[in-house]
């Protein structure tokens, strides 16, 4: 028999910019290093300049795009939360027979059975 599934760790936040520097700076010093060693440097080698390069680009658009990302994140599941509560006020007003401002008009009551069924014998 299966033993239950535990649940899962709670989300370690951060900021994420601290290990995305570090890289950015490793790569940086990498280039440093490879442009320094400049001739002493095989012809079919100099690919890691290039490598080191778009590893340093690429860190630095990482550097400045999480924060944004975590950013517009934050405002979505903000956004979803408030429409979440907006449905629910609306749901309770609803099953209460209240209505809104906004609405204008009550909510309709359920369908009435139907009636023609209701004479009938099961056969």
């Amino acid at each position: 028999m299966r033993t239950p599934r535990r649940p899962d760790p709670e989300v370690l936040e951060f900021d994420y910019r601290v290990p995305t520097a570090l890289g950015t700076l490793g790569w940086t010093a990498a280039l440093v290093v490879l442009l320094v060693w400049g001739d002493g440097l095989d012809p079919d080698q100099r690919w890691r300049i290039g490598v080191c390069a778009v590893g340093m680009v690429l860190g630095v658009f990482a550097f400045f795009y999480i924060p944004y990302l975590l950013g517009r994140r934050a405002r979505l599941e903000a956004a979803r939360t408030g429409e979440r509560a907006a449905a629910d006020v609306h749901a309770e007003g609803a099953a209460a027979g209240e209505h809104t401002a906004a609405e204008g008009v009550p909510a309709p009551s359920p369908a009435p059975e139907r009636q023609a069924d209701a004479g009938r014998s099961p056969q």
